[in-house]
């Protein structure tokens, strides 16, 4: 990609906010909309700790925007309440992408649900739907960051 055309490329970024467990019900959803390198929106949803709203709280912010793609921290916000990105996908036909520091341990994940969870099959399935996991060293002597 030509640096000009990524100066005009639009991308969004989700992550949530930090919430305590047993004591905050809802946690913020927090989007960014970058043009390039430059803050163009910001814009917060609340969504339920452990709850089942996330994807539906993320659509509702992407579709205020014209943009290309959304970076995803992860597939979990606020505890266990899951974003579908093929969903997001299907909704927009735009790609999503999952970004992590550390790479994600599915076992650890479904393992968590089954425990925690009644509705974990419902939870898991977003889960088990993504497709493989790529590790990308950005800087040398740095840890690499994970995509699905």
């Amino acid at each position: 990609m030509s640096p000009k055309a990524f100066q005009k490329m639009r991308v969004v970024g989700i992550e949530d906010g930090s919430f305590i467990k047993g004591v905050n019900e809802k946690a913020l959803l927090a989007a960014v909309l970058f043009k390039g390198l430059k803050i163009e929106d910001v814009t917060f949803k609340w969504i339920t700790v452990d709850g089942f709203d996330a994807t539906e709280k993320a659509a509702e912010i992407l579709k205020q925007w014209d943009f290309q793609a959304v970076m995803l921290a992860g597939v979990s916000f606020a505890g266990f309440n899951v974003i579908d990105p093929l969903a997001l996908s299907d909704m927009f036909q735009k790609p999503i992408v999952i970004v992590a520091r550390t790479k994600p341990d599915n076992r650890a994940v479904k393992s968590a649900l089954i425990r925690h969870f009644k509705d974990w099959a419902r939870r898991w399935e977003v889960f088990a739907k993504l497709g493989p996991i790529y590790e990308v060293k950005v800087l040398e002597g740095e840890a690499p960051l994970y995509f699905e």
